[in-house]
């Protein structure tokens, strides 16, 4: 039978009423004044007062039976061996009586040993079927479950037990500290000495130190768990080998966070450039082991390891690296036996290449001798060949560049632990703003240089970057591995330098940011015998692998080939040694072309002064003016330099900084990226100019989005309206969350409209304090624009466009205070559940319903452009509305024309733009308007000379707008004598001449407004 059936039929239900009366009812306390009662005394059917005898038993036993017979489903076993079943299962519950324990024993037996000495103490179960015997061993467990669980429900039990077990531990405590006395166990010791090292081992890795900088103020060295970086690892995921007829799938590559990189695999090669954070890493690693507990780390510097001569066995590991905790003689050979153990083996590259495979043999002997353990092995990519340990289960994983939002991130970090937050947000503007900045900062060791020259002077970085670069490059050629005690470099820096930047020239001039091997050997050969220092360290080929090793400059990207781990070391090499070697007029001739545009920038920072002047003097000639703002940016690398050419780059580059209009941002973009880290203010311009900016940085984002943020984040406080405006309608060309956080919810919301059109910036919405005037442009549903407006009674006008998602109006009721509504939703119906809000303008672009417009009572200011229902104005528009502005487009008056129009006495301005011509009925509703003073009319009505439209003699405003040029106007003002004020407004892509319309209207002002 199936144990789900049986289970069933065995139901507590069945079960727990038959062992309650099976025991007596104890009493309280923990039976302590004489020993422990024993079960022949808690049954009811045994001693002096029985409650149940054996009859009763068998009874219940029967009972028991019959019940799991007669439950729906299967039987467990044939009808005909009931009274056999009964019988047998009584003989087990009397058994019970017979057994000599108390209640305490019996729940340290368990209820499966329990029913055993039942089962024993009954008998043989003769002549029962298999499936009547299941049935009666699986019903004695099942009663002997509930019979413990019984037994611990009673008082006396429970007190008792607790004795029982105090007085127990209390002499187990006992015993074990005389035993430890007597002889202290090898595991306490190494527990003992454990408390010690763990501690010791998360402080001495917790923290990040950066070799080769010497600077006063900046630290070269801070707490790891402050400013440590999650970096991402990548690899290539293995598969399993293809079935016979089964495709085998491509590879693909893997991507995670680098301290996950031994979650999923025990052994790893972890590949890095330098500086890429390697080691690190391996702190990190070793701190999180240590306060975690899990794992023992052991951190093995292979440069300090080789210098003994011979590797360290495992009980020398700590003595090996300087640890001055003394194990228990024998520990780390338990840990590595146990499995417990981290091994983080950093700098495989740092050891003489020599020493490499003799480093293998010893890695992979411990390996072999303590399985179960993790390994980590570190190394420059060029190091080892690929696959270098995949045989022996090594997964191999390589570190990825830091991107924009690590770099971010590490600065943050950096400035916390440094203490100095001032100075934060500066640097971060630089980085965003000047790309070859930008594009040095991609690994934390550049990361934290750049930090620390920052910090040094007080918030700005050196004067012309080459200060920068050059603290970049004796850094990674030279002090950082003298200054980690690493031996003396094969090359000195000065040869190391001559060799790389001619490798870096050859690849500016090729336009190329790669080259093969052999062109590189030739390069270096053809260079060898003017370098003397490099001469005699071997041949062309083994002076560029000492290259690839250890300069920190040059990787391979894939066998065969190599290029600059920065693009900014290659421009800032290949321009010195074109300096150096006279080729100006090369440099002149290519500025141009946007690739160069740093050589240009590095070679006015390597020039003479007389140089500087000549080649500026030559970007200036080309009259262009990118090339001008190129020239412009150089300044900057120029400390040196003729006054006249310095003050004629300003000049020249001041006729297009800061844009004074429109055109002249949009032309200013053009230019290209340069261009951002060249924008002033807001600081010393005019609020024209400050728009001319926005509109720029605007324009930019496209490119470079970082560093357009960076220069409009500078304006968000700005007061002026353009400005604001500009800032808040170029929220789509951004992330929105950062946009949002960074920009958008500092702005001073007055008069600005928040327009959202996307699902991501719905979701941005209720991270920013309220906003009072918001637009939802396109399809969002009811629910989803109330859902994302932290708070509806802010909300005082609304703007739904494109909309065909909306369909029922009513669901806009939540925004109690909402004043004015624009409707463009074509689905939209229940303008009449809209009566409660107190809107004071309404504007009706397209809804599919109109019904209820008439209950808007409240409505001052409305724009209608559908069909109205009815025959006349009063039929569908709120005659109980004290209307001011009216606005009737297109087909608004097809069915009603202006019929019904003076009944709102209360109008001071009309708009009308219907297609259909006005008759002279519709002009007398107009005429009969007493307080209409301001009069709209599109050109539509314009083209039959206005027909019979009367003298309107209290105009005093006339707005006409959509004008093509070509409109007779001759008739106005004989028909409105009164008009002071014209404006007039063309149709996209016309220009009008305001000669005629002054001409006309003499005694008016008469101006322009965009359409």
């Amino acid at each position: 039978m199936e144990p789900t059936v049986l289970g069933g039929k065995l139901a507590s239900s069945l079960v727990a009423p038959l062992v309650k009366k099976l025991f007596v009812t104890g009493g309280p306390g923990a039976a302590l004044v004489d020993r422990p009662v024993r079960l022949t005394g808690l049954v009811s059917f045994r001693g002096e007062q029985r409650t149940l005898g054996e009859k009763e038993v068998r009874g219940l036993a029967g009972r028991l039976v019959g019940d799991a017979l007669d439950s729906p489903g299967e039987r467990p076993f044939p009808r005909d061996e009931e009274t056999a079943v009964a019988d047998a299962l009584a003989a087990r519950l009397l058994a019970l009586g017979d057994l000599d324990m108390d209640d305490v024993q019996a729940v340290r037996l368990g209820h499966r040993e329990l029913a055993a000495r039942l089962r024993t103490a009954a008998g043989p179960r003769d002549g029962l079927s298999a499936d009547a015997g299941h049935f009666l061993d699986s019903a004695t467990e099942w009663a002997c479950l509930h019979i413990l669980e019984f037994f611990t429900r009673r008082s006396t039990f429970v007190a008792r037990t607790l004795v029982e077990q105090t007085r127990g531990q209390a002499e187990l405590i006992a015993k074990v500290d005389e035993l430890i006395t007597r002889v202290p166990r090898p595991d306490a010791r190494d527990t003992a000495f454990e408390r010690r090292y763990l501690p010791y081992a998360a402080e001495q890795y917790n923290h990040i130190t950066i070799y080769g900088i010497d600077l006063r103020d900046s630290p070269d060295r801070w707490p790891l768990e402050v400013a440590y970086l999650s970096l991402e690892a990548t690899g290539e995921e293995v598969h399993a080998a293809a079935l016979p007829g089964e495709r085998t799938d491509p590879e693909r590559t893997v991507r995670l966070p680098a301290e996950d990189a031994l979650r999923t695999h025990d052994r790893v090669l972890l590949r890095g450039d330098a500086g890429s954070g390697k080691t690190t890493l391996v702190q990190w690693l070793a701190v999180t082991a240590a306060r975690d507990g899990d794992r023992v780390p052991y951190v093995l510097p292979l440069r300090t390891l080789i210098r003994s001569g011979t590797l360290p066995a495992p009980t020398a590991f700590l003595t090996a690296v300087g640890c001055p905790l003394t194990p228990p003689e024998g520990w780390a050979e338990r840990v590595l036996t146990a499995g417990r153990a981290l091994v983080l083996v950093d700098g495989l590259d740092e050891i003489p290449a020599a020493e490499r495979h003799r480093t293998r043999d010893w890695l992979l002997a411990l390996i072999r001798a303590y399985p179960g353990n993790r390994w980590l092995l570190t190394s420059r990519p060029s190091a080892v060949r690929p696959d270098w340990l995949a045989g022996e289960g090594f997964r191999e994983l390589a570190l990825t560049p830091m991107r924009r939002a690590d770099v971010t991130t590490f600065v943050r970090r950096w400035h916390t632990a440094a203490r100095a937050p001032e100075y934060e947000a500066l640097l971060l503007d630089s980085l965003h703003t000047k790309r070859d900045l930008a594009r040095l900062a991609t690994n934390p060791l550049m990361c934290g240089l750049i930090c620390a020259l920052h910090r040094e002077r007080r918030g700005y970085l050196p004067t012309g970057r080459k200060e920068l670069y050059d603290a970049a490059l004796t850094m990674l050629l030279a002090r950082r591995d003298r200054e980690r005690g690493m031996e003396a470099v094969d090359l000195g820096e000065e040869a190391q330098l001559e060799l790389l930047q001619r490798l870096a020239y050859a690849l500016v001039l090729s336009g190329r940011t790669e080259m093969d091997v052999a062109t590189a050997e030739s390069i270096v050969e053809r260079a060898l015998p003017s370098v003397a220092s490099a001469a005699g360290r071997g041949d062309a080929a083994t002076v560029l692998r000492a290259l690839l090793l250890r300069s920190g400059l040059l990787r391979r990207p894939a066998e065969g080939s190599l290029d600059f781990v920065h693009r900014t070391f290659q421009d800032y090499l290949g321009a010195r040694y074109a300096v150096e070697e006279g080729h100006l007029d090369v440099i002149a001739a290519r500025a141009a072309d946007t690739h160069w545009e740093d050589v240009v920038r590095m070679a006015v920072a390597h020039a003479r002064p007389g140089e500087r002047a000549v080649l500026l003097r030559r970007l200036l000639a080309e009259d262009s003016p990118r090339l001008t703002l190129l020239a412009l940016a150089c300044l900057e690398h120029a400390t040196a330099l003729d006054p006249g050419v310095r003050a004629e780059v300003e000049a020249r580059a001041g006729k297009l900084i800061p844009p004074r209009s429109k055109d002249d941002a949009k032309a200013l973009a053009e230019a290209g990226p340069l261009v951002l880290e060249l924008l002033p203010g807001p600081e010393g311009l005019t609020d024209t100019d400050a728009h001319g900016v926005t509109i720029t940085a605007s324009l930019l984002a496209a490119t470079e989005p970082d560093g357009a943020l960076a220069v409009l984040r500078r304006f968000r406080e700005h007061p002026a309206l353009d400005v604001r405006r500009q800032l808040v309608g170029t929220w789509h060309r951004f992330d929105e969350r950062r946009y949002a956080l960074e920009v958008l919810d500092h702005l001073d919301r007055n008069e600005l409209v928040l327009t959202c059109g996307t699902e991501a910036q719905r979701a941005t919405m209720p991270l920013m304090d309220p906003w009072p005037r918001l637009t939802f442009d396109g399809a969002h549903r009811a629910a989803e624009i109330v859902g994302c407006v932290p708070d509806t009674d802010a909300v005082e006008q609304l703007q739904l466009a494109n909309n065909t998602a909306l369909t029922e109006l009513g669901d806009l009721a939540v925004f109690a205070r909402l004043r004015s509504l624009l409707v463009h939703c074509g689905s939209a119906r229940g303008l009449d559940r809209l009566a409660s809000l107190p809107l004071a303008d309404l504007l009706l672009i397209q809804a599919a319903d109109l019904t209820g417009l008439s209950d808007l009572t409240s409505v001052q200011r409305l724009t209608v452009t559908q069909k109205l229902p009815g025959t006349r104005l009063t039929d569908s528009l709120p005659t109980g509305a004290s209307l001011r502005y009216l606005h009737l487009g297109d087909e608004a008056t097809a069915g009603t024309g202006l019929r019904g129009l003076s009944h709102w006495d209360t109008l001071k301005a009309v708009y009308l733009a219907t297609k259909a011509p006005l008759t002279g009925e519709d002009w007398s509703e107009v005429a009969g308007l007493p307080r209409v003073t301001v009069l709209l009319l599109d050109r539509s009505l314009l083209l039959d000379g206005l027909g019979p439209m009367p003298a309107l003699p209290g105009i005093v405003s006339l707005s006409l707008r959509a004008l093509r040029g070509d409109e007779d106007l001759s008739v106005l003002p004989a028909r409105l004598p009164d008009v002071r004020h014209v404006s007039l407004a063309a149709a996209p892509g016309r220009a009008l001449d305001l000669g005629r319309a002054t001409a006309l209207f003499p005694g008016a002002e008469v101006r322009a407004e965009l359409g």
